[in-house]
């Protein structure tokens, strides 16, 4: 079974990715269209989240309604830039369990290295929704949904806000049946392993760090 790729083609998107891209965008502006973003590429990524058919009153009559199978989705963000995109979407899915993957890139073999690890529980029931702005090498994600998966989850999704076609492969290749939602997927990497053209440093940018 082969993954899927979606990359959302909207104007309202394409318009907030140029706003990322640029270098004049202070980090304020640049965490609030991440969230943006998050938002508009999420409505795509958990289109086909389960649901179960209930009943609701209305100051009229009973209304056959749909609402989330429980337990509740999982939202995992990768730290730390991650945290934003978690944040959109507990506002979409404010009932979710949220879980958190502490890496960090070994800037001489690109590679992801481990701090931190805080899950939520029962992960083999819930949908799991794992979250990062940037999927460059695909190590990172690669590495976040093999650890997932030793920890029982099976129904698991990928949402990122710009991708390289090395890291969309990597992650088709170690996880063949994980969908994968993209606002952008750009050409390729750089020699040092930075989406191009890319954003720059994602987290630096996020929090003013890159000053």
């Amino acid at each position: 079974m082969t993954s899927t790729l979606n990359v959302v083609d909207h104007p309202l998107v394409a318009h907030k990715i140029a706003t990322l891209r640029s270098i004049d965008t202070d980090p304020e502006q640049f965490r609030r269209t991440c969230s943006e973003i998050t938002l508009l590429t999420a409505y795509e990524a958990l289109r086909d989240l389960a649901t179960t058919e209930t009943t609701v009153e209305t100051p009229v009559a009973t209304a056959t309604a749909r609402i989330l199978t429980t337990p509740a989705p999982a939202v995992i963000g990768i730290l730390r830039a991650g945290l934003v995109m978690v944040e959109a979407i507990l506002t979409l899915v404010p009932h979710a369990r949220v879980g958190h993957l502490g890496m960090q890139r070994d800037e001489t073999t690109h590679e992801p290295d481990w701090y931190y690890n805080k899950l939520p529980s029962h992960l083999g029931e819930r949908e799991v929704i794992v979250v990062d702005p940037m999927l460059a090498t695909g190590g990172s994600a690669v590495a976040a949904l093999d650890h997932l998966k030793s920890e029982g989850a099976r129904k698991l999704r990928l949402l990122c806000i710009i991708g390289s076609p090395e890291g969309v492969q990597a992650v088709h290749i170690a996880h063949p049946e994980v969908p994968i939602t993209l606002a952008a997927r750009d050409p390729g990497l750089t020699p040092h392993a930075y989406i191009t053209p890319g954003l720059g440093d994602a987290g630096d940018r996020i929090y003013g760090t890159d000053t």
